[in-house]
């Protein structure tokens, strides 16, 4: 299993347009691509820090297709309310215990 892990820079009174667009019209776009898992993203409750948004694939061919094929549609949805691009890293998932999450891939395998 692999991650994408985004870190987000939104414009101060963009945040909560983010949140929803994130929700509305980014997730469902993550539902429909092949290898994934879950996406989890982190507000944090000061102004001036960054959100994370964390995707999990469950294997690294699928982030890479995602990342050449879906994420440009993405990153164009979320750049109105960016203050500077987003920076993005990915990494192998060593340990979980999410039994939800060994279910998927179970199932994937």
């Amino acid at each position: 299993m692999v991650t994408r892990v985004l870190e987000i820079a939104p414009k101060p009174d963009k945040k909560e347009e983010l949140v929803n667009a994130l929700n509305q019209l980014i997730v469902p776009i993550l539902k429909e691509q092949p290898g994934f898992v879950e996406t989890l993203v982190f507000v944090p409750e000061s102004k001036t820090d960054r959100m994370m948004s964390i995707t999990f694939w469950t294997e690294k061919r699928f982030a890479e297709k995602y990342a050449q094929e879906a994420y440009p549609t993405v990153t164009q949805i979320m750049t109105p309310f960016l203050a500077v691009p987003i920076a993005v890293k990915t990494y192998t998932v060593e340990s979980m215990l999410s039994k939800h999450w060994v279910d998927i891939l179970d199932a994937a395998a």
